[in-house]
């Protein structure tokens, strides 16, 4: 048998996961509770596409899901590693749909969710035989 725990580099992960979903989580309220919170720059361009009650509930589900799978890394559980690749890919993906509306932030946001996709491939949870 072998069991797998927790690394360093997972836990880096795991962290940085929490910060991304709670603050996403916390944007997708905000525009679901008053999309006016959400203002632009001023030059009047908008989301891609959609609106921002939707991409409210998109970073609200993608936030809820983010700090779950970091609890499910924390304990080393092996789904966890797999679902944290998939929602980041994911994430990065739904930050593209903000980028006209804040261009800074769905960048720092991507590069995030980049290196936690880094962590969890090219260092993973290594697994130790009992």
């Amino acid at each position: 048998m072998e069991e797998e725990r927790l690394t360093g580099w997972t836990a880096f992960a795991g962290v940085v996961m929490l910060v991304i979903g709670i603050l996403d989580a916390i944007y997708g309220l905000a525009a679901l509770l008053n999309d006016q919170v959400i203002t632009t720059a001023g030059n009047g361009s908008g989301v891609i596409i959609w609106n921002f009650t939707t991409w409210g509930w998109i970073h609200l589900i993608i936030g809820i899901i983010l700090v779950l799978t970091a609890f499910g890394l924390f304990s080393a559980a092996g789904w966890a590693r797999v679902v944290a690749i998939i929602i980041c890919v994911i994430g990065a993906v739904a930050q593209v749909g903000l980028i006209t509306v804040f261009p800074l932030w769905s960048l720092i946001l991507i590069l995030l969710y980049i290196a936690v996709i880094y962590n969890l491939t090219a260092k993973g949870m290594t697994t130790t035989a009992m």
